[in-house]
């Protein structure tokens, strides 16, 4: 009785095995995986678009930090002046 469980179970693994062996072994992706494949390109397409694009922006607001920055340094130099002009 054991002996025949343990052939049956033998058997199904050999069978589940080897189906998924044959299954996976294929020469050609399928028509499907071909979709999903074109699709995952289309994205990373989109994706390193929408990269670029955020780059761009950074790159403009890093620029204008940087100007309000020199507006705000000189500001203070001028403050500075007066201040010493007026004796304060």
């Amino acid at each position: 009785m054991i002996l025949k469980n343990r052939i049956g179970t033998a058997i199904a693994v050999l069978t589940l095995s080897a189906s998924l062996f044959i299954a996976g072994c294929t020469s050609k992706p399928s028509a499907e995986e071909l979709r999903q494949l074109n699709d995952l390109k289309a994205e990373v397409t989109s994706l390193e678009k929408q990269i670029a694009e955020q780059e761009r922006v950074k790159a403009n607001l890093e620029k204008e930090v940087a100007e309000k920055n020199g507006q705000l340094k000189q500001c203070q130099t001028d403050k500075d002046a007066v201040k010493k002009a007026t004796g304060q």
